[in-house]
């Protein structure tokens, strides 16, 4: 259920605001908006001159996050290109909801030394549109620099007009799940089917993927379950005249519960039955109680976090064929601890993950991986950017005893015995020039030269 807010910001200059022609508009001042409480703790005073904007720094990434939208919708604000030359700078971060929708969080920091902050809430239905959902967020994002632009002098760029009726509700929202009666009881279900198909005249490669997936969150209860196939047929022809022809066919079945205990705990259960090729199973079933501690509160998440992670439970394997350690079948406890740091911050975004695991029955049979990724601003236009993961592995017990074929190995049908894996990648980037971010250009959008 979603309901439209009392009024709604014109983002025109003042001098421009336009006038019905059945009676003047209904100007209201941006201050008596703020009397509604929803305000943060005022700047001090000081006048930017008549003409001047708030100079923004947009900072978001992944799921709509439409720069060019955003200037776009809202053109009296100036965007620039670097956190050091903003007034404000604006981070953008999102996560799912139980019911396949998504909250975006929008928070404000002033970069001056008076401190500034204010935080604003967008939630897209699952139903949404991405259009709708962009119309959202740059709804909210209006709202919050409206305040600051109160609050720092530039009240003068921007009027409310009033729509709807006397009736109006100021303190308009949308209703959260424990306030409304769904016939559904929270639950959502989703069917998906995804056919595709890729070739050359010497290659084609057709792929099914089939999922039934359901879920249900409530402020206490976290639950999914997930039913899903991948069929994957490869032609290839070979050099020799040979054709090279593979039909590989997973099924599985993945389930979670999870439960809020305390204001930092959770508990849960995760299990799992499926196929898995690759590894030299047949079928292996999971089960896996798990325990978390978060360090911070669960509602910083988006901005951050660091949790503890620790799971234990038995899994059984039956193999396709003999494994080296000479088993068909068998039953292996294990279990996992993990710790993960997660930020988004003024001087950049970091994410690390440390995680250990091994059997109870053989505790040198064990695996440690290290992943991570970071943007880190150094200084004005100087940027780096680096992401990575590394493993000890030294738990491969389903490794077939018969080896790989030759074109096992190079098209990796079958795992290989390996000691670690490992991937990195950095980037430096360095940005000079003017600070305005303004305009959008939309015109000839070419993509490379080809050569082909």
């Amino acid at each position: 259920m979603r309901l439209a807010p009392a009024i709604a910001p014109r983002w025109l200059p003042a001098s421009a605001a336009p006038r019905r022609s059945g009676g003047p508009v209904h100007a209201l001042p941006v201050a008596a908006f703020l009397l509604l409480g929803l305000g943060p703790a005022p700047l001090p005073a000081q006048q930017p001159a008549a003409d001047a904007r708030p100079d923004i720094f947009l900072d978001c990434e992944g799921d709509l996050c439409d720069p060019d939208y955003f200037r776009t919708e809202i053109p009296w604000v100036n965007w620039v290109r670097q956190r050091q030359d903003a007034d404000v700078h604006l981070i953008m971060t999102s996560e799912e909801t139980g019911g396949g929708g998504r909250v975006y969080r929008i928070d404000l920091l002033g970069t001056a030394d008076a401190g500034y902050e204010d935080r604003l809430v967008h939630t897209a239905q699952a139903t949404d549109t991405d259009r709708e959902t962009l119309d959202g967020i740059a709804h909210t994002i209006g709202i919050g620099l409206l305040r600051f632009a109160s609050e720092s002098g530039f009240g003068q760029l921007v009027e409310f007009v009033e729509m709807g009726g006397a009736e109006a509700d100021p303190a308009a929202r949308v209703v959260s799940g424990t306030e409304v009666e769904d016939p559904w009881n929270f639950w959502v279900f989703s069917l998906r089917g995804t056919p595709r198909i890729t070739g050359e005249k010497t290659r084609s490669v057709r792929r099914v993927n089939l999922n039934a997936s359901a879920s249900r969150v409530t402020p206490d209860w976290k639950s999914s379950i997930s039913i899903w196939t991948v069929m994957i047929r490869t032609e290839i022809d070979l050099p020799d005249g040979d054709v090279y022809l593979d039909d590989f066919r997973a099924y599985g079945t993945d389930h979670f519960l999870g439960y809020s205990l305390a204001d930092h705990w959770s508990v849960g259960v995760q299990s799992q039955v499926r196929t898995h090729r690759r590894l030299n199973q047949e079928v292996r079933a999971q089960i896996s109680p798990a325990l978390e501690y978060s360090f911070f509160p669960y509602e910083e998440a988006t901005r951050r976090a660091l949790t503890v992670l620790y799971q234990l439970g038995p899994s059984y394997q039956r193999y396709n064929e003999e494994t080296i350690y000479a088993e068909t079948s068998e039953v292996r406890w294990k279990h996992l601890m993990e710790a993960e740091l997660s930020q988004r911050q003024p001087w950049g975004n970091t994410s690390l993950t440390l995680s250990g695991s091994s059997y109870l029955h053989d505790s040198e049979l064990r695996r440690l991986s290290l992943s991570g990724n970071a943007v880190l601003r150094i200084t004005r236009g100087l940027e780096i950017r680096g992401d990575g993961r590394i493993a000890w592995v030294q738990d491969q017990i389903y490794l077939s005893a018969k080896g790989l074929t030759e074109a096992e190995a190079l098209l990796n049908i079958k795992e290989r015995a390996q000691s670690f894996n490992y991937t990195l990648g950095i980037t430096l980037a360095v940005n000079f020039g003017s600070i305005y971010n303004n305009v959008v250009n939309n015109r000839m959008q070419l993509g490379p030269l080809s050569f082909n």
